[in-house]
Parts: C-alpha cells; sequence; structure tokens
C-alpha cells in the first residue's frame, strides 16, 4: 500500500510551517505521515526528516512544497533524494510536479537543483553587492540589528532586572530573555 508523507522544515525557529502543512494537507498527506521541524537546511542530518527516511518503503511518496526543503544546495539535495529515488520512492514536489526513479526524472532533478541553487547564490551576491555599496555611501552604515531606542517601558525592564532574574523579567514583561538580555546591554554599553 502507497503511503503519502509529507515533509515541511523552516531554517529557523521565528519561522512559521503552518503554511507548508496547510498545503501539503490539502495535497492529500494524512496528518498521521506528516513530518515537520525548525532546522537548518545546511545538513540532512535533521531529526524528523531521519524519522521520516527510516520509516519510507518503495512505493512510497514523499511530498514538500518546494525542493528546497530538503537541503540548501545541490549536492546536499541529491545525497537526499538520490538514495530515496533509488529505492523507487516518488518526490512529489507541489510547485514543480513529480521526479521519479527514471533517467529523465533524475536529469528533471539535477537541473532544477541547479537552478535553484543558481538563485540562492545570486541573492547572496546582490546582499554582499548591496552590503558594500551602502558601506561606501552611507557614512553611519552599520550591518545588523538597528539599535533600538530605550524607551520608558525598556527602561523599566532594566530597572526591573537589577531585582529579578533574566526569566522572571521576560515573563513579568511579556518579552523574550534576549530582548531582556540586549536591553541591558544597550543601556550598560551607552552609560
Amino acid at each position: 500500500m502507497t503511503i503519502n508523507y509529507g515533509y515541511a522544515r523552516v531554517s529557523t525557529a521565528g519561522q512559521d510551517l503552518k503554511e507548508q502543512q496547510s498545503e501539503l494537507l490539502k495535497a492529500g498527506v494524512q496528518e498521521a505521515n506528516l513530518f515537520s521541524e525548525k532546522f537548518t537546511g545546511t545538513t540532512i542530518n535533521r531529526p524528523q526528516f531521519n524519522k521520516l527516511l527510516a520509516i519510507v518503503k518503495a512505493g512510497d511518496i514523499i511530498t514538500v512544497t518546494k525542493l528546497d526543503r530538503f537541503a540548501r544546495n545541490t549536492k546536499e539535495a541529491l545525497e537526499a533524494i538520490e538514495p530515496l529515488l533509488d529505492k523507487d520512492v516518488t518526490i512529489k514536489v507541489l510547485n514543480l510536479g513529480t521526479i521519479e526513479n527514471t533517467t529523465m526524472g533524475k536529469m528533471i532533478l539535477r537541473t532544477l537543483l541547479s537552478v535553484a541553487e543558481m538563485e540562492r547564490d545570486m541573492i547572496v551576491e546582490r546582499t554582499q553587492a548591496g552590503k558594500a555599496y551602502a558601506k561606501a555611501h552611507k557614512k553611519n552604515y552599520r550591518e545588523g540589528r538597528p539599535q533600538r531606542v530605550i524607551t520608558p517601558q525598556y527602561q523599566a525592564i532594566y530597572d526591573y532586572l537589577q531585582d529579578h532574574t533574566y526569566k522572571q523579567t521576560a515573563t513579568a514583561f511579556k518579552v523574550g530573555t534576549a530582548t531582556v538580555s540586549r536591553i541591558k546591554k544597550q543601556i550598560e554599553s551607552n552609560s
């Protein structure tokens, strides 16, 4: 009996899996067969992905919303996908189509992965060029998160922290402990 598994992945804890999960469920994946995780695509050693690989068998289908959910570059994606194709597992990519264990299927896979990797490389190049331009033309350019303005609430968080733990402060003000830490660091570095 063919089982249609779904795999959803986002790269960071701040990203949301709901959109991918919803698309996979609409595509016919049963909720019990849906594997989801917040884990970087730079490695194929991902807990939920590994669980999926351990149970999938010949004739099954793995459905993803986009090809880059498997990995971040062509080499790693091929390392993950080719053994599945050799095992006669079909890969269904919702925004592309179906990739099967055929000569044509493997050629299409390699071509698509190469194009996806090229697109990512071009984005990185444009981003780096934009940063270089900004550094050369903007006197106060600084990479990273802009410094927050110390508002009365942020000052209150800092003051509260003087007599409480980071966790207590974060809970009291409904912010993350990392936010509390950044506020403390900024106020103390400006003093």
